[in-house]
C-alpha cells in the first residue's frame, strides 16, 4: 500500500512539475509579446525585431509577405516614417508549448490604430534556440 501511495505521489509531482514548466514558458512568451507591443508603440525597430529569428517570415494583414529579419525591419522603418501615428497591439488568446519544449504556437487578436485595417486575427510560431524564445513566423489576417 505504501508503494502505491508513494508511486501516486511521485506521478502527481512529475505531472505538476511539467505543468509548471509549461506555465513558465507561456509566461515568458507573453512577457516578450508585451515588450514587442510596447516597442511598436514607441516605434522602436530594434525592440520589435529583438524577438525575431534571422530568417523571420511575416505575412501581413493585407496578404503580402516579407522574408528575413532585415527586410521586415526596413518595411517597419518605412511605415513609421510615412505614418508616424500608426500602432499595432497583439493580444494572445492561446499559447501552446510543444511536448519537447522547442516550439510554441501563439494565436490571438491584433488591433491597429491609424492603419489600413482596424485589426483581425494572428498566429505566431515560436522556436526555442539556446534557451531563448524567438519568433520564426507570424501571420496576420485583416478582418475589420
Amino acid at each position: 500500500m505504501k508503494y502505491i501511495i508513494c508511486s501516486l505521489l511521485l506521478v502527481h509531482f512529475i505531472y505538476f512539475a511539467c505543468g509548471q514548466k509549461t506555465a513558465d514558458q507561456i509566461a515568458i512568451i507573453k512577457t516578450q509579446r508585451a515588450a514587442s507591443n510596447a516597442a511598436i508603440a514607441k516605434h522602436d525597430i530594434e525592440g520589435i525585431a529583438k524577438y525575431w529569428m534571422p530568417d523571420f517570415i511575416q505575412v501581413r494583414g493585407n496578404a503580402t509577405y516579407l522574408v528575413g529579419k532585415d527586410a521586415v525591419m526596413n518595411t517597419w522603418k518605412e511605415l513609421f516614417k510615412t505614418n508616424p501615428e500608426v500602432s499595432y497591439t497583439r493580444s494572445p488568446s492561446e499559447i501552446i508549448i510543444s511536448k519537447n519544449d522547442s516550439l510554441a504556437w501563439e494565436k490571438g487578436k491584433w488591433m491597429a490604430v491609424k492603419s489600413y485595417s482596424k485589426g483581425g486575427n494572428y498566429a505566431a510560431m515560436w522556436r526555442k534556440i539556446n534557451n531563448e524564445w524567438k519568433i520564426q513566423a507570424e501571420i496576420f489576417v485583416s478582418l475589420h
